[in-house]
């Protein structure tokens, strides 16, 4: 699978290591630059979510359609002021995941300083606090809401190393910020509250939103209905095709194991939900790519159980196995 082809200025993407090239990354955030940088769940594609041309730089690199909306990163619940409003469930979500793996889609405050492009036309704006404090450092420093969608062509694997993101961005971007793999290795889990309904499974559970709650959450995961990212119906694909629920090897894919399922390569041998989040997208990637080289046209996927994380990894797998106008 070559370079999803997208419009825009040729670039020299730069690689800079962390923690060291936080500074530099930040000079060229506030320059109008486009930088990808690493968070807990996968690396993101950063802009000045306030530089309307950098945000259509996102949009451009990526070949993302534009009525996705972007997720806004802060680094700090203070630096929401006068971004968006947070209503009381809002806030207890907040002090029990932030930092972390969650995503708020909220009230858009009046005023907001953000690029219409990043909301998409909608009056609502989805924001999250990153877990690591490499992303955070790098927030800081920019002094300015950061928009990133994760860091790949759109559509395509996402990116939990710099590599990753080099191999699909690289000339279409200013630099990574190489902080290393990302430890969650899916998207965060997206909410919209007050009350709650849960738009996206990902690396918070529902269970622990449940617990915050004390009570279940209403569901709203309906691919095509765009109210949040990563809501397409088609998302996450490799170039081979992908199968599901595949119990054991077959002639014509490279096979992707759990627990007692073998494969060519494994999610997790132990059956860990967690240890195959962390690697999904990377062996997406790396099982594409055996099957290029084999000339085999599908990835087979053993089953994964549907709790916990394992419903992020479901989510993210239907959505790589579904059918798109290029596999037709």
């Amino acid at each position: 699978m070559g370079p999803v082809p997208a419009t825009g200025t040729r670039r020299h993407t730069l690689t800079l290591p962390a923690p060291d090239g936080v500074a530099a990354a930040a000079r060229l955030l506030v320059q109008g630059g486009l930088v990808a940088f690493p968070t807990e769940t996968v690396y993101g594609l950063g802009a000045d979510a306030t530089n309307g041309a950098a945000v259509a730089a996102i949009y451009a690199a990526k070949g993302r359609p534009s009525f996705n909306p972007l997720i806004v990163h802060v680094p700090d619940i203070a630096a929401l002021d006068g971004i968006a409003t947070l209503g009381p469930e809002a806030r207890a979500l907040a002090a029990a995941f932030w930092p972390g793996p969650l995503t708020m889609v909220l009230p858009l405050a009046a005023q907001a300083p953000l690029s219409s492009l990043v909301t998409a036309g909608l009056q609502t704006v989805a924001v999250r606090i990153p877990g690591t404090e490499l992303a955070r450092d790098l927030l800081r420093a920019v002094g300015r809401p950061v928009a990133a969608p994760s860091a790949n062509p759109s559509g395509r694997v996402s990116a939990t190393r710099a590599d990753h993101v080099l191999s699909g961005l690289s000339g279409r971007i200013d630099a990574v910020l190489d902080g290393g793999p990302c430890s969650v290795g899916v998207e965060s889990t997206i909410l919209r509250p007050d009350p709650s309904v849960l738009l996206r499974e990902g690396g918070v559970p529902a269970e622990a939103i449940e617990a915050v709650l004390g009570r279940r959450l209403s569901r709203d995961t309906t691919p095509g209905r765009v109210q949040a990212p990563g809501q397409l119906a088609s998302h996450y694909a490799p170039g081979a095709r992908v199968r599901l629920n595949r119990a054991a090897r077959a002639a014509d894919g490279v096979m992707l194991g759990f627990g007692p399922v073998a494969g060519d390569l494994s999610l997790s041998a132990q059956g860990d939900l967690a240890e195959a989040a962390a690697n999904l997208f990377a062996l997406l990637i790396e099982a594409d790519a055996t099957a290029r080289d084999r000339g085999l046209p599908h990835i087979d996927v053993a089953p994964i159980p549907d709790v916990g994380l394992g419903r992020a990894i479901n989510d993210r797998l239907a959505r790589a196995a579904a059918p798109r106008p290029d596999q037709a």
